[in-house]
């Protein structure tokens, strides 16, 4: 009961920090979430690797490959981001 409890005020917390995040802070703030990410697939080959039950196996191997989904996600859209930023090569002036 007490991690139900945790986990609710968590996700509202959650939630009501991240709906207050201004748009240029989004990019900074989602390379920090997929570093998070990468911390998550270090968790999830240890429980892959370590358990012997045939279900934590797999539960393991499940959770590796969403963070890897993540991860990569998160890296495309970052870096889809600050191409947004980049400035365009302009022509050449006919003098």
């Amino acid at each position: 009961m007490e991690n139900l409890i945790i986990f609710v005020l968590a996700a509202f917390i959650g939630v009501e920090i991240l709906t207050k995040v201004p748009q240029t802070l989004h990019t900074p703030l989602m390379s920090g979430a997929n570093a998070i990410s990468g911390i998550t697939m270090v968790g999830a080959l240890v429980t892959a690797g370590m358990v012997g039950t045939p279900v934590a196996k797999w539960l393991g191997a499940l959770a590796l490959m969403v963070a890897t989904i993540n991860v990569v996600g998160g890296f495309l859209v970052t870096d889809r981001m600050l191409k947004m930023f980049t400035r365009k090569p302009r022509p050449p002036r006919d003098d």
